[in-house]
């Protein structure tokens, strides 16, 4: 390859790639990386990502081979892309699938053609303890029940485990998908959401039947799970975030399918029910008394027929669900995701225990396609007031946050932004109680946290979605899986660091379609020159990722435009 100075793209001997942002190539580049490597870095002009062996994995999972990816860093580079990033790709992916588990009658081996690789796996402490007896050189017998824990040691390996081991048949469901729903309006599946569910499924073969599905808010990441449901015709277990979530699931299966209320069970701290369809917290899941190992309701779920089990905002899996899933390999598993992004790290552990990434599509293609919202991102930008300065400079890291966070300088631009919008369905979202409490009284607006009573909860959800309330104030309650369809003005004043998964969630409220075609508004609010300046340029890289314009305005800017549009 020659050198090319019109290319977008220069890639680094160290794995890492940068993206020139105003070349007219860009959108088709980022697009062509987001398949196999990681955005790190976005400032202004340049952008960086960055190849890992997971990112590499999951590529190779959905069917994208090594020469594909290759052959996409040397269409867009600026120069002859290094022979050892070359050689790494290859490597990486050539990785996946060279160790496999299958079922032969009762037996779990895991197998594979290299004998060296097999003789290192069975002198790997971490993989060994999980192994029983060598059946060759090339096969072992896997200890019953730890499919799931060989899987894990076996990826920290650095060698991905093609699982295809198959599965227990569930108990079987009668269900089918409506034409109409209840409110007497066509239903169907869209060409992605039909897309992703096959990819799941993989025409019933072993290599299906287990993985994670990446969608935006709005894009009915629901109604792909009710379709997976509806495709297995099996008794299944529906894991999520809470009991709001719950219940909108339960919504959505009478709505869109055959089932009955006697079909759909919840199962949470107010109520027991184990039904063909279960509805569980991940809380419940991962109680247990003090001092012991034992996670009670879930061994009550490994009891039932479950022949799916189903993970809502998979992003945010509770760490003790990883050791509890890893005993429940023998069932289908799909996950469900905006983004897979996770602050502590663990997204080797989703592929191994959940499955490998199934099916992606950019924000930016469903928003073209009119099935989200097109959508506005600003960060408006606040001086600290003087008076709290000092205090900053001399406090702790965890405590410089929080007065950045909480500044009271937000709350008279929360109140400029309300006048801007005087007509729209505004959440205003923070991470502080106290901060939330304070601006619901002066502003005269309901608050929703997380000590909301549930009945309390969904009447103010309700009523926010049938415009009797244009406003409404939530905590990080909010962040997920929440239906409020007509939302277009989300106002971040406070969050959770630099939660990259945050973002796209908050983000994500405000992205269905919109009656009117309406474009949804973003704003965060940050305090300038501060630690949270630092953090939100972490949390913006998801939004750049997903092809997003982000604008950086001083409060200033936002004050003139105010006046300019009174004059």
């Amino acid at each position: 390859m020659q050198y090319n100075p019109q290319n977008p793209i220069i890639v680094q001997s160290d794995q890492t790639i940068l993206v020139e942002v105003d070349n007219p190539r860009y959108p088709e580049a980022r697009d062509g990386l987001a398949s196999f490597a990681e955005l790190v870095k976005s400032p202004e002009h340049f952008h960086t990502y960055k190849i890992s062996p997971l990112s590499l994995w999951n590529a190779a999972s959905a069917g994208m081979a090594s020469d594909e990816m290759v052959q996409i860093l040397n269409d867009f580079s600026k120069y002859p892309v290094p022979d050892n990033v070359i050689r790494e790709i290859i490597e990486h992916v050539s990785r996946y699938g060279r160790v496999k588990l299958i079922m032969e009658g009762e037996d779990l081996i895991l197998k594979s053609e290299d004998q060296a690789l097999m003789a290192q796996i069975w002198h790997a402490k971490e993989a060994r303890r999980f192994i029983e007896k060598k059946k060759s050189d090339t096969e072992f017998i896997v200890i019953p029940h730890t499919r799931g824990h060989v899987k894990q040691a076996l990826i920290h390996l650095g060698f991905p485990v093609e699982d295809l081991a198959g599965y227990k048949e569930g108990a079987h469901l009668e269900i089918e998908m409506k034409e109409t729903s209840l409110t007497g309006e066509p239903f169907g599946l869209r060409a992605y959401q039909r897309d992703s569910v096959d990819a799941f499924h993989a025409g019933g073969s072993a290599s299906g039947g287990h993985g994670v599905i990446v969608l935006p808010c709005g894009a009915g990441k629901t109604i792909v799970g009710i379709a997976a449901i509806s495709l297995l015709k099996t008794h299944t277990l529906i894991l999520v975030t809470n009991i709001t979530s719950a219940r909108q699931w339960k919504r959505e299966l009478l709505d869109k399918t055959t089932l009955t209320d006697d079909d759909i069970g919840e199962y949470s701290g107010e109520i027991k029910e184990m039904r063909p369809i279960t509805l569980a917290t991940y809380n419940i899941v991962t109680y247990r008394k003090p001092k012991t190992q034992t996670f009670p309701h879930f061994e009550e779920f490994l009891k039932q027929g479950f022949g799916l089990v189903l993970y809502d905002e998979v992003h945010l899996l509770p760490a003790p669900v990883f050791r509890v899933t890893a005993e429940l390999q023998t069932r289908k598993r799909l996950g469900l995701t905006a983004t897979l992004v996770r602050e502590d790290g663990r997204e080797d552990d989703v592929f191994s225990l959940i499955g490998p990434k199934r099916y992606d599509v950019p924000w930016k293609d469903l928003e073209r396609q009119g099935w989200i919202a097109s959508a506005t991102c600003t960060e408006i930008r606040i001086p600290f007031p003087p008076q709290f300065r000092m205090q900053y400079a001399v406090s702790g890291k965890r405590e410089k946050f929080r007065l950045a966070a909480e500044s009271e300088a937000k709350s008279p631009v929360v109140k400029e932004l309300l006048d801007r919008h005087p007509d729209d369905l505004v959440l205003i979202i923070g991470q502080y109680i106290s901060q939330l409490e304070a601006l619901a009284s002066n502003l005269g607006y309901p608050l929703i946290t997380g000590q909301t009573k549930q009945v309390d909860r969904e009447r103010l959800f309700e009523e926010f979605r049938t415009g009797i309330n244009k406003h409404l104030i939530v905590s990080k309650v909010g962040n997920f899986s929440v239906d409020l369809p007509d939302a277009n003005v989300l106002i971040q004043i406070s969050g959770t660091f630099g939660s990259r998964q945050e973002e796209a969630q908050r983000l994500g409220r405000i992205l269905r379609p919109k009656t009117n075609d309406s474009p949804a508004h973003f704003y965060t609010l940050v305090t300038r020159d501060s630690c949270e300046q630092d953090y939100s340029a972490n949390r913006q890289l998801f939004l750049t990722e997903q092809g997003y314009s982000y604008s950086i305005k001083d409060v200033a800017e936002i004050l003139v435009e105010e006046a300019v549009a009174a004059e």
